[in-house]
């Protein structure tokens, strides 16, 4: 991977995005992004934009969503100790026993998910995992009115692991769902910026927000832009490790290419067109099925203003909602290329639509 585009990433990673709390993340990304585009700009809620050939025809967004996984302070207890509710789809038995940092309005707090030690808990037949209630953060104070000097209701908290390269073109890190997301169209603006001349479609880049609890930026996006085209780039769950059940969830495997989805939101014109590009790119894809959802700001995104025709490409990704999230970089080069490839493979004007 090209280095700027690596450190791109690395800082996309390491900074804190939790769920209405992005402002920082989209910083990052809006300051790599404006060299590449036209205009840029964030709405009420900040989901950030970046177009390029504005005035072009059609209007293709290309979007990931910018918030991870994370939790918020919820009750402090009289002796300092803070219980926290999710902000997203967060494991409370992986969760115990890490570091965290409470994203507080003076300042980041450290503290530690607190785990007893196995000397001091009873042997029970048939232990229950624990639910997010049980969890408590230890910042190191002695009592409620210390804690509430540092830290208040509603503050954001997020892990503290951070990019790491592993070995064989992976790499670790805590978010990479989804800031792989908004790294991939930054990349294609990137790539389509240098295609100047071939580009006739416009082109809106989108870092949106607040995915996890519930794909709330981009319905508020999609709506407030009216692409006619959309594709949407996330992370899915590699099958390729162990106690994985391939007949129940499919296979992929992390190192043989990005995946496209079939069914449901995603619509069979545009679903077709990115297999095209693919193979005259010599993208190797692996293919998903969908029942009711995707799971993924695509299901929102296609019904929005009576239906916008929507893809899905996604990262395949091992250990998903963990903070050792495996994916590997090779996979995520080849989905800017795709969305470049299927931005300049566009025709003036062109429209997608289900033939009857």
């Amino acid at each position: 991977m090209r280095i700027e585009s690596l450190n791109f990433l690395r800082s996309l990673i390491n900074t804190p995005s939790p769920p209405g709390h992005e402002a920082r993340g989209q910083r990052v990304w809006l300051d790599y992004v404006e060299e590449y585009a036209d205009e840029t700009f964030t709405d009420a809620y900040g989901n950030a934009v970046a177009v390029l050939n504005k005035g072009g025809s059609p209007r293709v967004m290309l979007a990931g969503h910018a918030d991870e996984i994370a939790m918020a302070v919820n009750y402090i207890d009289p002796h300092g100790f803070i219980y926290v509710r999710k902000l997203g789809g967060v494991d409370p038995a992986i969760t115990k026993a890490q570091r965290v940092t409470i994203h507080a309005r003076n300042g980041p707090v450290t503290g530690v998910v607190g785990n007893v030690a196995p000397h001091l808990m009873k042997e029970e037949p048939n232990k229950k995992p624990p639910k997010i209630h049980d969890l408590f953060i230890d910042i190191g104070v002695k009592d409620k009115k210390d804690a509430h000097k540092l830290v208040n209701i509603g503050d954001p908290i997020t892990l503290n692991d951070e990019f790491e390269l592993l070995r064989n073109d992976l790499a670790i890190a805590r978010a990479f769902d989804n800031r792989i997301g908004t790294f991939a169209v930054a990349e294609a603006l990137r790539l389509l910026r240098a295609a100047n001349g071939r580009r006739r479609a416009e082109v809106l880049a989108v870092s949106n927000i607040m995915e996890e609890v519930g794909l709330l930026g981009a319905r508020q996006i999609a709506y407030s832009l009216k692409p006619d085209v959309a594709v949407v780039v996330d992370v899915t769950h590699a099958t390729d490790y162990p106690s994985v059940s391939k007949p129940q969830h499919g296979e992929v495997a992390i190192g043989k290419g990005p995946t496209l989805t079939h069914g449901g939101c995603n619509h069979p014109g545009v679903v077709a067109r990115l297999e095209q590009v693919a193979r005259e790119k010599k993208i190797k894809l692996q293919h998903e099925a969908m029942s009711a959802s995707s799971g993924t700001d695509t299901d929102v995104i296609f019904w929005t203003r009576g239906g916008i025709p929507s893809a899905l490409i996604s990262l395949p990704n091992r250990y998903m909602h963990s903070p050792v999230e495996v994916v590997n970089l090779k996979d995520l080069e080849q989905i800017p290329e795709l969305l470049a490839a299927f931005a300049i493979s566009l025709k003036r004007g062109e429209q997608f639509k289900v033939k009857i």
